[in-house]
């Protein structure tokens, strides 16, 4: 695992009771220890070279609320289930504390989920800032990013600038990713080990043109030709107006999704595939 660095005591106050398992069962117990990253396109930027038609994104707040990371078996029994909620600051470096697991039974727990929701009074920070929180508490917010992106086009470079907010609560089910170079779904307790796991964001998705093929590019004109007043700023208001039919650069698929018509709803539903597992490791994402 990467180094972590956080307020560990923030993080260990969101205990959460194992409640399947045990030191003394024949099969032994471990531990399982979740952290979270943004990886280097929320920490630095979303190259040019990135994306297909040449803007670079460099985000100045990414922030995010975790709660009810949960471990299961295929069968249904909960081990352990995360109490609270952590507010984070992905621009901040590095990876980031979650919450540990200890004292579960060691064996495959194949169920492993958790959730992105709305802030609460209690939710604690890493990274966040209380003004950082009030902003999410006030907004009913899951997801806020603010961002700067920019063009150069031969006589100068153009700016657009992101203030963006989701109140879309999600969870991330039945996660799995590359263990020791095999995918392997949910997490793997051994008998007096600790499987670190990764909650991993993805900062670009915010700029895919297609919400469910594996083929969809990044890519920032259509949402920079969204800014109607010509002001700097791209609001999620004037995203709405553009229909995705209308996108000369398009087609924007939205797969199976439905009553997606617009750049606003595109973006807001892109929200909810940020949540990723050991790096590129997948989820279901659904409504909690």
């Amino acid at each position: 695992m990467r180094i972590t660095k956080g307020p560990w005591v923030a993080a260990a106050t969101l205990a959460a009771a194992a409640l399947a398992g045990c030191g003394e069962d024949e099969a032994g117990a471990g531990s399982v220890a979740f952290s979270t990253w943004g990886e280097e396109y929320i920490e630095q930027e979303i190259p040019a070279a990135d994306l297909a038609d040449g803007w670079s994104i460099q985000y100045e707040k990414f922030l995010f609320v975790v709660r009810n990371v949960t471990v299961a078996d295929r069968e249904g029994n909960v081990g352990a289930r995360m109490q609270g909620s952590i507010l984070f600051d992905h621009t901040k470096a590095g990876a980031k504390p979650v919450v540990t697991f200890d004292d579960l039974e060691a064996k495959p727990w194949e169920a492993v989920s958790y959730e992105i929701g709305p802030a609460d009074a209690d939710t604690a920070l890493d990274g966040a800032t209380e003004e950082d929180k009030a902003l999410m508490l006030a907004a009913g917010a899951s997801v806020h990013i603010e961002a700067i992106a920019r063009k150069s086009d031969g006589g100068g470079e153009v700016e657009k600038r992101l203030d963006w907010t989701f109140s879309l609560a999600t969870r991330y089910a039945d996660c799995k990713g590359d263990k020791a170079g095999k995918e392997t779904d949910g997490v793997l307790v051994t008998n007096g080990g600790t499987d670190d796991v990764e909650l991993t964001i993805h900062g670009d998705h915010f700029f895919y043109d297609d919400l469910q093929a594996a083929t969809a590019a990044r890519r920032f004109a259509p949402i920079a030709a969204a800014d109607a007043d010509d002001d700097g700023a791209v609001t999620l208001e004037e995203l709405a107006a553009v229909r995705l039919v209308a996108i000369k650069e398009g087609p924007y698929g939205t797969g199976s999704a439905g009553n997606i018509n617009d750049l606003g709803a595109f973006v807001a539903a892109l929200s909810r595939t940020i949540g990723h597992f050991r790096g590129e490791g997948e989820c279901v994402s659904e409504g909690p």
